[in-house]
């Protein structure tokens, strides 16, 4: 893990709003839904540099309350019969959690060791419930930007 100054970053997708206790239920989860309906209707344009982003925003609280998924891209040209939402990243201090491997098993990696690095008390940083973001490189990498303090 390293942290890191991250600019401001404009997203396009589409969201959800849930939260951890329904995504551990497999018959309530939502994520792995949004995700494919992402990836079925839109195409991202690896070759010229548009990348994937998870962003998870609008915390109602903290790891037990209600917040908003968008998986998007930073691609500009989208289909014209997808009515695609935006946010903004906002320029801030991430703590990156980075894996490599294989799909969906390195974003459980990386999410796990988020939940063990900030259920330490007596870890270093501490969570702002902001905006927290997963970034894909390309498809076998994971790194999980959480905003700290």
């Amino acid at each position: 893990m390293e942290l890191r100054f991250v600019s401001e970053i404009t997203i396009n997708g589409l969201s959800i709003r849930t939260n951890n206790a329904a995504e551990m239920d497999p018959n309530n989860g939502k994520i792995g839904r949004l995700w494919q309906t992402f990836d079925k209707a839109v195409p991202v344009d690896y070759k010229n540099g548009e990348r994937v982003y998870g962003v998870y925003f609008d915390y109602q609280s903290d790891h037990t309350g209600e917040f908003t998924v968008l998986a998007g891209f930073d691609g500009r040209l989208f289909p014209s019969n997808l009515q695609l939402e935006s946010i903004t990243i906002p320029q801030a201090k991430y703590l990156v959690f980075t894996h490599k491997g294989e799909m969906p098993q390195i974003a459980i990696d990386a999410w796990t060791e988020v939940w063990h690095y900030f259920s330490n008390e007596q870890a270093e940083y501490k969570r702002k419930y902001s905006t927290d973001f997963e970034f894909y490189p390309n498809g076998e990498q994971i790194e999980v930007h959480i905003a700290v303090r």
